[in-house]
């Protein structure tokens, strides 16, 4: 980050590799494997797929949490994720240790609506966050969000700031 709080970083997530870059000055500082949308790409409402263009990262969600803390409408629940609480709730979608709640910036793409509906990134709670341990990474798995392992979301988490622009792209 720059002294006067612009990023002088930016993510890049590439959903052929399933992969979150993250640069800083043009060079590549980090690099980590993802899980995107089972469902493909995509910007509509309630389609469950990752939303593609333009982001930023809108807020930074679970900062003094435990690794693992479970969220549930970005508030921590006082749970921590174990396997035992895994089959306890076999259907729950688990939104882990950190989040970071993505907006978009091309309106009628992934912001506002279009011809189709609303394909607002932020009204579709669409995140970048930690998953249970145990779920395939570099494969889509999730409901549109970006699936990162706990200790990668963690690491990430620190390197970022509120306002951090994220680009998605298909390749």
């Amino acid at each position: 980050m720059t002294n006067n709080g612009i990023p002088d970083g930016q993510l890049v997530i590439n959903i052929a590799q399933q992969a979150l870059k993250l640069y800083r000055q043009g060079k590549e500082i980090a690099h980590y494997t993802v899980s995107t949308a089972k469902n493909g790409m995509g910007s509509q409402q309630d389609s469950g797929c990752t939303p593609l263009g333009r982001h930023l990262i809108a807020a930074k969600i679970g900062a003094n949490e435990p690794i693992n803390a479970v969220f549930v409408g970005r508030i921590p629940t006082g749970e921590v994720y174990s396997a035992e609480l895994g089959e306890l709730h076999p259907s729950r979608d688990w939104i882990l240790s950190r989040i970071l709640w993505l907006s978009g910036l091309e309106e009628g793409l992934n912001k506002g609506s279009n011809s189709q509906g609303g394909c607002d990134t932020y009204q579709r709670y669409i995140y970048i966050h930690g998953t249970p341990d145990s779920e395939p990474m570099g494969v889509p798995q999730s409901h549109g969000c970006i699936r990162m392992r706990n200790q990668d979301i963690i690491g990430l988490f620190e390197q970022v700031i509120e306002g951090t622009p994220v680009t998605i792209v298909a390749h």
